[in-house]
């Protein structure tokens, strides 16, 4: 998604106290945010809950926004802090994030059951390995594999240099991949 023109506009006039201008950049990055925070907690209801709340205090700090940066990355950061606060706060580890389930749906002519069948335990295998990373490592790999962002927006993103998020999605990628061969 390539608004950063229309995001300065956007961002300038919230500066001046339009909430309708701010709803149309809520509007613009509402989807995104919401699967950021799915892919960190795990559940639904909070996913919404903290994209929301992130939403609220972006615009109470709206005015503090440099015009000319990137809205999205901005309010990341501020999405991703609710986030990992919230999973400390809580006691036990995320649900399975079912929202994946798209990723390995594959299309097929046939509709052979037997196909069918080894592609729901995959499914269900990787929805439980993902579920069993920790978050900061659930959170990089769908930053790359699952919402394809580059190396250089997930370094902007996490603030972070582009080497360390290299490093990070490897050893990332190596414990899903323990985790999977655990579930064999």
């Amino acid at each position: 998604m390539n608004t950063s023109l229309n995001d300065d506009d956007l961002i300038l006039r919230a500066q001046r106290g339009e909430k309708e201008a701010y709803g149309l950049l809520v509007r613009a990055y509402m989807q995104p945010a919401y699967y950021s925070a799915l892919a960190l907690v795990g559940s639904h209801d909070e996913a919404m809950d903290l994209s929301q709340q992130a939403f609220i205090r972006a615009w109470m700090a709206i005015r503090k926004f440099e015009v000319g940066r990137r809205f999205f990355t901005w309010y990341y950061r501020i999405l991703r802090n609710l986030c990992l606060n919230r999973l400390r706060d809580r006691a036990s580890q995320a649900a399975p994030m079912a929202h994946f389930d798209h990723v390995l749906d594959v299309a097929d002519d046939e509709q052979d059951p037997s196909l069918e069948a080894d592609r729901a335990l995959l499914r269900d295998r990787v929805r439980t390995a993902l579920g069993e990373l920790r978050p900061e490592e659930r959170e990089i790999i769908v930053l790359r594999d699952f919402d394809e962002h580059s190396y250089a927006e997930i370094a902007e993103l996490l603030e972070c240099p582009l080497g360390t998020v290299m490093s990070r999605l490897y050893y990332a990628r190596k414990h899903l991949k323990d985790l999977l061969e655990d579930l064999s």
